[in-house]
């Protein structure tokens, strides 16, 4: 993935808190109980066994996600999925500490104070 690309799509990210306030406390504490977290492809996922009711709220951000990943999308053309990526590179580096995200190996891994992420190879092209 070009730089170019993922500098364009990063303004994605921007648009994402106000996406995630469907129901901030319930998302916001379950972030910080560390019960979901972003995932490398721009959309939450759980890392713990979520209730119905988080299961619920993390699904309406998710589709807010894709609704926007969708229009971004189209007017870059290039694909959903690119912008998906594209915005879990800007996202994840800006986490808490504490707070849990996902890379492409499927695995989860906890946000540590004072360390940078890891990110891939394509965050950075």
């Amino acid at each position: 993935m070009k730089a170019g690309v993922l500098l364009g799509l990063a303004a994605a990210s921007l648009a994402l808190p106000a996406v995630a306030a469907q129901n901030p406390a319930t998302i916001d504490a379950a972030r910080q109980a560390g019960m979901i977290g972003e995932r490398y492809d721009g959309y939450m996922g759980f890392v713990g066994t979520p209730s119905v009711e988080l299961r619920r709220q993390v699904g309406a951000v998710n589709l807010r996600r894709r609704n926007l990943y969708i229009g971004l999308a189209a007017r870059r053309n290039v694909s959903a999925s690119v912008v998906g990526i594209a915005t879990a590179c800007e996202l994840v580096p800006r986490l808490s500490a504490g707070q849990f995200y996902m890379l492409s190996d499927s695995v989860w891994r906890r946000r540590i104070a004072g360390r940078p992420v890891a990110l891939p190879a394509y965050c950075t092209n």
